[in-house]
């Protein structure tokens, strides 16, 4: 069974802005996770995050980049679990569209099959994302105002 999960949010910045955030290992740790990302097609990476015993989840995201189309489209391959992270497979989409002197970005993350805690997965998830591209938001606005994360 195939999950969706779905964001749209505003950013008033150019995509320009917004895309280094999607693609810069540094800044994307500010406000993802830390991360060995490069922005080439074919790159296979991972975001480290806290392991969850009980959702049987190592920490590591094992991640692959799919697609990019610089300042526009950004699709990476999205994989936890124990090991190679083979236990669930997704891919997490970014769409960026100018409107309204700034961004509109869109988050489409599907997939999730093979998990055997499906529904806590794919709900921890969709809370998960929403907190983050809000932070996302704080940190870019945070640097647009000469203040960084520490």
């Amino acid at each position: 069974m195939a999950k969706i999960i779905q964001h749209q949010f505003f950013y008033p910045n150019p995509p320009e802005v917004v895309w280094e955030y999607l693609t810069k290992p540094e800044l994307i740790a500010q406000w993802l996770m830390k991360n060995d990302f490069q922005p080439t097609v074919g790159h296979e990476f991972n975001f480290h995050a806290s392991p969850m015993p009980d959702m049987d989840f190592d920490g590591v995201f094992h991640c692959k980049v799919l697609e990019i189309t610089p300042f526009k489209k950004l699709s990476y391959s999205w994989n936890f679990g124990p090991g190679d992270g083979s236990l669930t497979t997704s891919v997490v989409n970014w769409t960026l569209t100018e409107k309204d002197n700034g961004t509109e970005l869109l988050l489409i993350h599907r997939g999730f099959e093979g998990t055997n805690n499906f529904l806590s997965m794919f709900n921890s998830m969709e809370k998960g994302w929403l907190e983050l591209i809000q932070k996302l938001l704080k940190v870019i606005n945070n640097t647009a105002n000469g203040t960084t994360q520490a």
